[in-house]
């Protein structure tokens, strides 16, 4: 998912940059917001592992890598409470499926945790739908109580995807329709895949509201969702847009914001064709993602309905800087994300106007490098991933100094 995501990107566009370069920081004279303590969200055993999401009472979702997860690719979804070793949340394959992978994607306020999880056996189609290159069969899922569900398809669909939990238990993805264009081929943007697929808000009754493409355009997929009920994602071709997290990099026409009434509206671009990611909306309305501008490197953007869409600017430098999905905006106006550019990807904040270098917001002897941020809540905990003291790929929460260290980390009841 969000590990993949910002991978492929930045391993794209950044091999030849990333030659230890000192990485140049907020402007002088910038008081930073607040300072951070780092917690380290470790793996299941294995060597790796990514913090995906933080809801507002504190649950940590993600991925980690057990033993036998060692390609920096495979991993099992995990909760992680109150700076407590991961728990497993297993995936739809149980043990039938021993190369079957999963990823939390956020926790909900009522116990229950939206996940992406490989069942057992293969693709009808072939398709590789979660990206993680064993070809199992894709879908969003639901864990509770022990137990993960899948939740369900279009009608004809395979394969599906879930990203974000609302408030109201409604969550957000896209799932395949079972439509197949001859002339719009799939495969032209994402490997294996057959099926044009659509955006779609799975509700708490079951029911499934759907989030169409623009006119003109043959397939959507949706990355945020709010608690009004309004989506962000994109819209396109299939030939054009490519299936997350599989190719992230290469395309999305369209950025789209869906009201709750189901109104679709296209937000427009930075100046730049051809790749557009509306990926988290605030209470507010206020939508962050990343788009291609004018000289043709991604930017981080940030759309309301009074300015529209507006950059919000990079260092120095970089040639790569973006808001992944999901949770990126809370209702403070926060936003996270990241830039590359020499020395690498760091993780960034963006408050009251002003960016900032995680880095420079944590203990100086820390031993860690913070790479990733994908995930804040409104009581302005940060979640991601970077290279920890051990020097190994570890998930990360930062918690704003002040805050009592038992405040952190829910409950799954």
């Amino acid at each position: 998912m969000k590990s993949r995501s910002l991978q492929t990107i930045v391993a794209a566009l950044a091999l030849a940059f990333w030659a230890g370069a000192a990485w140049p920081q907020q402007a002088p004279g910038t008081a930073p917001p607040v300072r951070y303590r780092v917690t380290d969200l470790g793996p299941l055993g294995g060597t790796y592992s990514f913090g995906y999401a933080v809801n507002d009472a504190g649950v940590v979702v993600g991925g980690a890598a057990t033993p036998s997860q060692v390609n920096f690719v495979a991993q099992t979804a995990v909760v992680w409470l109150g700076g407590l070793p991961p728990i497993s949340l297993g995936t739809l394959g149980g043990a039938t499926c021993p190369d079957c992978s999963s990823e939390g994607s956020v926790a909900g306020m009522n116990g229950a945790v939206l996940a992406i999880s490989e069942n057992a056996g293969q693709d009808k189609n072939g398709e590789d739908f979660c990206g993680f290159g064993t070809h199992h069969p894709c879908l969003a899922a639901i864990w509770k109580g022990g137990a993960m569900t899948a939740l369900p398809l279009l009608p004809g669909g395979n394969n599906s995807q879930a990203y974000w939990m609302n408030r109201r238990g409604e969550a957000v993805g896209f799932s395949e329709t079972g439509a197949v264009d001859p002339g719009d081929p799939c495969s032209a943007e994402t490997p294996f895949q057959q099926m044009q697929f659509e955006g779609v808000v799975w509700q708490p009754s079951g029911r499934m509201r759907e989030l169409p493409p623009l006119a003109g355009d043959s397939v959507s997929f949706a990355l945020g969702l709010n608690d009004l009920g309004q989506a962000v994602g994109v819209s396109g071709a299939c030939a054009n847009t490519s299936v997350p997290p599989i190719n992230p990099g290469s395309s999305a026409p369209h950025g789209v914001l869906w009201e709750a009434d189901g109104t679709a509206r296209d937000l427009g671009s930075l100046g730049g064709t051809g790749f557009v990611v509306p990926a988290a909306i605030n209470d507010q309305g206020e939508v962050v993602g990343a788009s291609r501008a004018a000289d043709g490197t991604i930017h981080p953007f940030l759309w309301t309905e009074a300015t529209g869409m507006q950059d919000l600017g990079e260092p120095a430098g970089a040639f790569v800087t973006g808001i992944p999905c999901c949770g990126t905006i809370n209702n403070r106006g926060q936003i996270v994300g990241f830039s590359a550019g020499p020395g690498g990807p760091h993780a960034y904040l963006w408050d009251r106007g002003a960016m900032f270098d995680l880095n420079t917001l944590i203990p100086a002897d820390s031993g860690w490098t913070l790479q990733f941020s994908a995930s804040i809540n409104d009581r302005g905990e940060i979640v991601g991933w970077g290279v920890s003291p051990s020097g190994e790929t570890h998930g990360f929460l930062l918690t704003p100094l002040g805050m009592p260290a038992g405040a952190s980390g829910g409950s799954l009841r």
